[in-house]
């Protein structure tokens, strides 16, 4: 979210030059034509906005996330009774606020003038496009003040803006129109908000919905209802006592602490009880933390357990480890670059507050609040963005949460419906996608405005482990979001100096330090010798910012490299990983030079890493770049001669044991590159990576199975045979049935022992998945029992007493 830029002194007869201007800034930019309504332009197919509580709805031009070149607001839909009503109609088109054509985003501009109507008077007035003619027309607004400078804390208007909200939550209720109660995410959420308002008339109301959901069993993607339900029934049992729900949220929270995985994390299901392992294609952070967060609250209700002990801490360890590295991602993967995404960072800062955690509470907390002009992004959509934003933020002070809000203020304030109501409003121009239109959002926005009440553990009940930040550090969080946009965050740096961008090398925020990074590599001169200063600094983030724009730098940072080489055995996990980003992108000498110490940092040990992260930098480095990176090309990816073999083995032994599959994977194209020599030494590890698949990374998991499978086949190990089977009848996620049968396909008739097997156990697996798969099956048999060649195959034991360069794969 952003706030408008320059206010501009246009009249109605100068609005044709506006929106022309407009276009063509859109156009120039790479980004569609905005549609003009009064020549007759047509919206797309995303979705329309509520328009504050004027009770009309409209849909506004956008695109990644902003509508920054939108000039106009067609209406959509105008409520009855609403204040709108027989002011507005749908077809008609806004052009601007105060009798002011928009000269800047439409959008911001009329919520702006919604906040400001509120403020005293309530008059909005609005430049009317309807039939080809321009009108200036006016309606009536509730008044409910002015936010003040610390919103919502001691602020009247959020004060009624929550009493509102609740009354409209409790008019709906929670029964569909057979009379039964619906147990959602949506209803969690108000009911929490109900809780949190801490008003006795709601109390019966929530009373029944948490006696609903104690007795509840969730499905579909199971840990999201999970996550929310839990955490509303704990947080009701905390505030209530009420010892008719205890049952059942004993029940809820035990779930929860037996369905994580080995490494601690959920996916949209569950972790199978067999080996720990998530179904689908892996974790996802977002539910798990509030997973984690619920139990962490019915542990507070009074549910005590060592297992719900033991998850609630492997659940932290996992997303702790992204503090002052960046934002929490999607997944099992890197940190993100930006300052938070679906409120992973916000709803992070609200767990580790409740669990004492000093320093990732206050890293996360001022992460979610630098992340104003990030909100309206998230996977499928910015709902869960928009939920934790202010919960999260609050854990900073009073201070920060006002000038957080702010920035957004105007946000909420459109969002929220003539009736008290708040809708999904979504991501401008439907960028990403998003899964929760229509959805009630109500009790998501009001926990914002509950939290001076602190009613509830979400909206502060317990003191905050973390001092309030001083304004110095409040206005030091506040810019460290500025200056980024979606399309620009890439260049969103270059306008500022050489020196800004060294001081932001230096900045508390990760975000802040990769984008000074960037700009910093566009600069002239030479900068390496000010960086290799601030390498010795005695501040970690100083440290981290110039190990980064050292890599930005690639070879023109050649004379860095024996400073990264030393970092790799350092005590500091992150700059271990900073300085292998760095070496990979330096000139071809300096990589070569480097290729001993990155081999050695894959098995030197660091408490600081349990699990194993850096692995994968120093991986990338080597071998080739994750999925979904084309760059920098890995040192050894086209050769491994004269490379220490004994460093090798025992990179590749200790990377085929990462718990990470797609850490495990980066080792694939070395395969290839392995002498006879190498696979006889590597053979046993190779093998033991296809039988046991990583516990967590389980999008890659398979990819280095697999390609341990083809080798087997290529040398024609016999021990491959069965083990091709066996994925053949793996039932996971990535697994694809006709690569591992064409790898035992190509043993010919050597596999005529394996067809028992596929007849009895792999025929019915195949016949559930279609007759595409069915037919591979039978083709598959037939070509074994048809090959009458039998070339030879050999053993493991045979192959590595005596390995030939005629096994070597081609």
């Amino acid at each position: 979210m952003r706030t408008p830029g320059r206010k501009a002194l246009w009249t109605v007869v100068l609005f044709a030059l506006v929106a022309g201007s407009s276009a063509a800034h859109a156009a120039s930019a790479g980004r569609p034509k905005v549609p003009d309504f009064t020549q007759g332009g047509k919206p797309d197919g995303t979705h329309d906005w509520t328009l504050g509580a004027t009770g009309a709805r409209g849909w506004i031009c956008g695109w990644e996330g902003h509508t920054s070149d939108a000039r106009q607001i067609l209406i959509t839909d105008v409520a009855k009774g609403s204040p709108a009503a027989g002011i507005l109609e749908k077809g008609d088109v806004i052009l601007g606020v105060d009798r002011k054509p928009f000269d800047d985003d439409a959008r911001i501009r009329f919520a702006r003038a919604v906040t400001e109507a509120e403020k005293a008077t309530g008059v909005l007035r609005l430049i009317r496009w309807r039939l080809g003619r321009s009108e200036n027309v006016q309606m009536k607004l509730a008044v409910l003040g002015a936010y003040s400078p610390t919103a919502p804390y001691d602020c009247q208007k959020s004060q009624r803006i929550l009493e509102l909200g609740c009354q409209a939550i409790a008019r709906q209720g929670w029964k569909d129109n057979r009379g039964n109660i619906i147990v959602s995410i949506e209803h969690d959420l108000n009911a929490l908000a109900l809780l949190a308002s801490g008003r006795e008339e709601h109390r019966p109301l929530v009373a029944e919905y948490a006696r609903k959901v104690a007795g509840y069993q969730p499905d579909g993607h199971i840990s999201w209802g999970y996550a929310y339900e839990t955490l509303f029934l704990a947080e009701y049992a905390l505030a209530t006592q009420d010892a008719a729900v205890m049952p059942g949220l004993q029940r809820l929270a035990m779930d929860i602490a037996r369905g994580q995985s080995g490494v601690g994390t959920w996916g949209h299901s569950f972790a199978r009880p067999t080996d720990r392992i998530l179904e689908g294609y892996g974790c996802m952070n977002q539910p798990g933390i509030v997973l984690t967060l619920a139990m962490a609250v019915a542990r507070e209700a009074g549910i005590k357990s060592p297992e719900l002990d033991r998850a609630i801490q492997m659940g932290a360890r996992f997303v702790r480890w992204y503090v002052n590295k960046g934002a929490i991602p999607y997944g099992d993967h890197d940190p993100w670059p930006d300052h938070d995404d679906n409120g992973k960072c916000s709803s992070a800062a609200v767990l580790f507050d409740l669990l004492g955690d000093r320093e990732a509470t206050g890293f996360y907390s001022r992460m979610g609040t630098a992340a104003y002009g990030e909100r309206e992004c998230g996977h499928t959509g910015n709902f869960f963005n928009v939920l934790w934003a202010l919960p999260g933020v609050s854990r900073c002070g009073a201070l920060a949460t006002g000038a957080y809000f702010k920035e957004t203020d105007w946000y909420y304030d459109l969002a929220r419906g003539w009736d008290g109501r708040l809708l999904y409003q979504g991501v401008p121009g439907d960028w990403g996608g998003h899964s929760y239109g229509g959805w009630d959002c109500t009790g998501a926005y009001l926990l914002a405005y509950a939290l001076p009440l602190k009613r509830t553990i979400v909206t502060g009940r317990k003191p905050a482990s973390v001092p309030a930040l001083s304004p110095e550090l409040v206005a030091q969080t506040i810019a460290a979001g500025r200056d980024f946009t979606f399309w620009t965050q890439k260049t969103c740096y270059d306008g500022r100096s050489t020196e800004s961008l060294l001081a932001g090398l230096s900045s508390w925020s990760p975000a802040v330090r990769k984008r000074s990074a960037q700009a910093l590599s566009q600069r002239e001169g030479d900068l390496v010798p000010r960086l290799l200063r601030m390498l010795g600094d005695t501040d970690a983030n100083t440290r981290y910012g110039a190990c980064e724009a050292i890599a930005f730098l690639g070879p023109k940072a050649d004379a860095a490299a024996r400073q990264m080489r030393s970092l790799l055995t350092g005590a500091d996990p992150w700059l271990r990983a900073l300085a292998a980003e760095a070496l990979v992108r330096m000139g071809q000498d300096m990589r070569t030079a480097s290729v001993s110490d990155l081999l050695g940092a894959t098995t030197s040990p660091n408490p600081g890493d349990p699990r194993g992260r850096v692995q994968g930098y120093v991986a990338e480095a080597l071998f080739t770049p994750s999925p979904g990176k084309r760059e920098p090309r890995a040192i050894l990816s086209a050769s491994l001669e004269g490379v220490d073999r004994a460093l090798l083995y025992a990179a590749i032994r200790s990377l085929l044991k990462n718990e990470d599959g797609r850490i495990r994977s980066l080792v694939t194209p070395a395969y290839r590159l392995l002498s006879p020599r190498d696979m006889a030494t590597l053979l046993p590890d190779i093998v033991e990576a296809i039988r046991k698949p990583a516990p967590s990374g389980e999008m890659f998991a398979y990819d280095i199975r697999m390609a341990g499978l083809d080798l087997l086949a290529r040398l024609r190990i016999s021990e491959g045979m069965p083990l091709c089977v066996d994925l053949m009848n793996e039932r996971r996620w990535g697994r694809e049935f006709s690569r591992p049968a064409q790898a035992l396909a190509s043993y010919g008739g050597a596999a005529r022992d394996m067809i028992p097997r596929l007849q009895q156990e792999t025929r019915p697996i195949a016949a559930k998945e279609g007759k595409k798969q069915l037919e591979l099956l039978e083709k598959l048999i037939a070509d074994i029992e048809a090959d009458k060649s039998s070339k030879p195959v050999r053993s493991m034991k045979d192959f590595i007493s005596a390995p030939t360069d005629s096994n070597r794969p081609r």
